[in-house]
């Protein structure tokens, strides 16, 4: 099977393709049947409402679907109300762009849904802009609006009744897949021919990704009662997978080699060539587990994994034996490794046996523990309202863009579709000028390309019924791609609107040359506003973000120092420090991809912050190597001298926190700190393991060390 082959398998089963559809055919029924029916007006109308809910209705626990979609179908309704009413007043209107961009904007403190609610309510009211409708149409009209959004909500709340499990399934197959993709980076590093800074660049971002996979399985499945609470093998297996899942990740990670060192031992033998080819085998086999799962069908496992395994081990064999003075240590423990790491994936599929056991491993309140809780209060409003905040910064930001299309739209442009301005920057503005950068050449890109096929299908493709089956196609990409990849939504969306327009009587050409303009008046104003308009660059918010992987890694640390100690660490804590670790690393990762995309003058020490990076997530994947393997063996003791070296490296990671708490003015001297005292650890006397422990203790804190020094440079 190919990739490409494998890639539109894993679309078609995902959730962004199943929730495509769905909206499609939420929006596009009741304008086919009312307009069968001779009433294609309400029909619209109701489409209209469907379209400003669906923008709430993304993936999450379905209580907060359900609550999302409830309060932006009131919030629409009120605002579909006030703006019918005062749309007839310039400057009523223009006092309520600004009030409704600020608020809705802000409610961004209360997170992503929230935010979107507030998305859909400025919709209608840039919808309603140019309605022309008398007073007494107003409340009808809202009315129908509210109509439209409750058929949407409806309508998602029938599939979720009808296929409760899905959703849980599609994150956690994606979630699969994502690591598949990071352990077929890892094999990358077994290539002698690949450049080992750009591998790390590549796992880094990776990294990135898998965090947020794992974050959406945990909303869907921690967050939802009927999974955590249930007692059925279904959900049951589904958690244990999940954990099962992380478990696998943290393995991988842990898994780390002087790589430029076993490169320049081990290039000329092959072997490492046939580790990275086990590893790649070992990816498309867990890939193939991912996609299974996300499509909710059996697997059966075609990959003779043993016989790979033994084949590589002979190979190891034979190049110790016909070069004994070159030590073939590492390429066993690669070797027990893979091993190890086969057997977890292995372990995954216990997922599509229905009869396997589902044992109480932990229950909704120490689940709950592995999401975060957001309170919806007055109080973390009030707290933002400064311009510390950078959603308020953002806020005021989008208040004044938005005034400044709606002026122009009003008293420069006159044509009839003004709000696409409005609608644009509302779209294009993101509180980081990186993605605000991204969506604009996206948007201006995607919208050129689709007026042209737009223009293209209306000209050569006059039957009617052939052009509503391309609008059917066209609705389901935009919408299946508008979470995963905007160009294309964007592509998808003008050749749509123009064959709407187009059924609607309008002159297409006209609609063109409407669209392309107000688009790029739109982004140039969504632009200047993100550039010049209080932005927060990435270099200012850094030091953050390096000060919690520290943070992060610190209490990691203290983990191992614990066990080191004899002192018993609950399965609970430990995961919840082990995911801290992966968070805080995801986050610095985004970051730092966020500033290279701003312009160069705004950067700071970008190979500085790569290498802490990078350094990051050396460190805690020797303190995973280390943790997993000492909580797996119960032993009474360890040496001391180990413990030693893991207090002298947590004094490396605090001196390093200080270093970020606050900038150091420019011309003074940086703060005299005392040298950590080199750790001299005695290996007479002690077991191979024992040795082998202080090593690899001995490399953590060095890490550490290189860490400070990172760290001081990163900051000058």
């Amino acid at each position: 099977m190919t990739d490409r082959y494998r890639q539109i398998q894993y679309f078609f089963s995902s959730q962004d393709f199943s929730d495509g559809v769905r909206i499609t055919l939420s929006i596009l029924l009741p304008s086919l049947l009312f307009g069968w029916l001779g009433h294609l007006e309400t029909g619209i109308t109701l489409s209209t409402g469907a379209v400003c809910v669906s923008v709430v209705d993304v993936p999450g626990p379905v209580e907060h679907k359900r609550n999302g979609m409830l309060y932006a179908n009131l919030s629409v309704f009120l605002v579909a109300l006030l703006t019918g009413f005062i749309r007839g007043n310039v400057l009523l209107m223009g006092l309520e762009v600004v009030a409704l961009s600020f608020a809705f904007t802000m409610l961004l403190v209360y997170g992503l849904r929230a935010s979107l609610v507030g998305t859909a309510s400025l919709l209608i009211m840039i919808l309603m802009m140019d309605q022309n409708l008398p007073p007494a149409q107003v409340l009808p009209y809202s009315a129908l609006v509210l109509a439209g959004g409750l058929w949407y909500a409806a309508v998602a709340g029938l599939a979720y009744q009808v296929r409760p499990y899905r959703p849980a399934q599609q994150a956690l197959g994606q979630c699969v897949h994502a690591i598949a993709q990071f352990l077929e980076i890892k094999a990358a590093f077994y290539r002698t021919e690949t450049d080992l800074a750009t591998d790390y660049r590549r796992l880094v971002a990776q990294q990135v990704v898998v965090s947020e996979k794992q974050d959406a399985v945990r909303e869907v499945l921690f967050r939802t009662r009927q999974i955590v609470n249930e007692s059925t093998s279904v959900g049951r297996r589904m958690v244990l997978t999940f954990v099962d899942v992380v478990d696998l990740y943290e393995h991988i990670t842990a898994t780390y080699y002087d790589y430029a060192d076993l490169r320049a031992r081990y290039a000329a033998t092959g072997v490492l060539t046939e580790v990275a080819a086990f590893i790649h085998y070992l990816a498309v086999e867990l890939d193939g587990i991912g996609l299974a799962i996300q499509a909710n069908r059996p697997y059966r496992s075609h990959a003779d994994l043993p016989g790979r395994l033994e084949r590589l081990k002979q190979l190891i064999d034979a190049q110790a034996a016909r070069h004994p003075e070159v030590s073939s240590l590492v390429l066993k423990k690669i070797l027990v490794n893979l091993r190890n790491l086969t057997q977890r994936v292995r372990d995954i599929l216990i997922y599509f046996d229905s009869q396997a056991a589902a044992p109480a491993r932990g229950g909704a309140t120490e689940y709950h523990q592995f999401v975060s809780h957001q309170i919806i209060d007055l109080k973390a409003l009030r707290d933002n309202l400064t311009f510390s905040s950078s959603v308020f910064r953002h806020s005021v930001r989008m208040t004044l863009a938005c005034l400044t299309g709606y002026i122009v739209s009003k008293f420069f442009l006159h044509g009839p579709h003004g709000y696409w301005i409005l609608m644009t920057i509302t779209y294009m503005l993101k509180p980081a000028f990186s993605l605000t950068k991204q969506r604009n050449y996206q948007r201006v890109l995607g919208t050129v390309v689709g007026a042209a096929i737009g223009v293209g299908v209306l000209l050569f493709l006059p039957d009617t019924r052939a052009q509503l089956a391309l609008l059917v196609v066209l609705m389901v990409v935009a919408y299946s791609f508008q979470r995963i990849n905007y160009i294309v939504t964007v592509i998808a969306l003008t050749p749509y609107l123009l064959i709407v327009f187009s059924f609607l009587g309008m002159g297409y050409l006209d609609v063109v040359g409407e669209r392309v303009l107000d688009t790029l008046i739109g982004c140039v104003i969504a632009f200047a506003a993100g550039y010049l308009l209080f932005p927060r660059w990435e270099k200012d918010q850094l030091r953050d973000f390096m000060r919690a992987v520290l943070a992060a890694n610190g209490s990691y640390l203290q983990k191992l120092a614990d066990s080191l100690a004899g002192t018993p660490i609950q399965p609970t804590d430990y995961r919840l420090t082990r995911k801290a670790v992966y968070v805080s690393a995801a986050n610095l990762a985004a970051a730092f991809q966020r500033m290279l995309s701003e312009p160069k003058s705004k950067q700071r020490n970008s190979a500085q912050v790569h290498q802490f990076v990078v350094l990051n997530h050396i460190l805690s994947s020797n303190i995973a190597t280390i943790t997993s393997a000492i909580l797996a063996n119960s032993r009474p003791t360890y040496p001391a001298e180990g413990l030693r070296a893991v207090r002298q490296a947590l004094a490396s990671l605090s001196r390093s926190q200080r270093r970020l708490e606050a900038p150091t003015p420019a011309g003074s001297p940086a703060p005299e700190t005392a040298a950590p005292e080199p750790v001299l650890l005695k290996k007479a006397n002690l077991t191979p393991d024992d040795r082998l422990l202080l090593e690899q203790l001995e490399f953590i804190q060095k890490v550490s060390s290189d860490i400070g020094k990172v760290t001081e440079a990163a900051v000058a």
